[in-house]
């Protein structure tokens, strides 16, 4: 227990850090109130639970360690959250809707959660690096997968309060003035973000 709550401090301080997830999750909120934010947030986790079952069970070493099959997840990653940026601002230039999400009754939310997640190796390497740092030798699969799904709860418990806030605000959010400048900055953040996966 004693580690159990280290380990507790280690994965709130990584979960309170801004990403792609982050953005992904205040775009589909600001579209779609809470519902589009939880819908994207559900994408998120089921993502973060396929990357931790991986490293929990020994797949993710073998991903990470092929650096073809690791460079490919890499790049894709980096061309979706690219692809989502560049489509934030053409809707900020052009002024014509939320161009990042445009609903489609909740399943793109979904969607865009899943993938920004699933695609994004830097995941699966912090899983590699935090997870082993907290295993025993007599440690089992049980135990291994507890400390990963950890992770995947905290991380969605974090983007769910993000989504509630962002829902109370919305009506602000809305105008279309705001509407542009959040496509903008929204645009911006995964652009960089994606140029960063690309480039380390």
């Amino acid at each position: 227990m004693h580690e159990y709550v280290g380990y507790l401090a280690v994965v709130v301080l990584v979960v309170l850090a801004p990403g792609p997830d982050t953005v992904i999750t205040l775009q589909h909120s600001v579209l779609g109130g809470l519902r589009g934010g939880a819908r994207a947030v559900a994408g998120i986790c089921a993502a973060s639970l396929v990357q931790g079952s991986a490293a929990a069970l020994g797949v993710g070493a073998l991903i990470t360690g092929s650096q073809p099959v690791f460079t490919a997840l890499r790049w894709l990653g980096a061309a979706y959250l690219c692809f989502l940026g560049a489509r934030a601002l053409w809707s900020a230039c052009c002024g014509n809707g939320p161009g990042w999400a445009a609903d489609g009754g909740g399943d793109r939310a979904l969607r865009a959660g899943f993938h920004s997640n699933i695609t994004n190796p830097k995941i699966l390497a912090l899983y590699l690096s935090v997870l082993p740092q907290f295993l025993h030798a007599d440690s089992g699969i049980a135990h291994a997968l507890l400390l990963a799904y950890t992770v995947a709860v905290l991380g969605s418990l974090w983007l769910l309060c993000l989504a509630a806030f962002v829902h109370r605000v919305r009506p602000w959010l809305a105008r279309r003035v705001v509407r542009r400048l959040l496509d903008a900055v929204a645009g911006a953040a995964l652009v960089t973000f994606g140029a960063r996966l690309a480039s380390d």
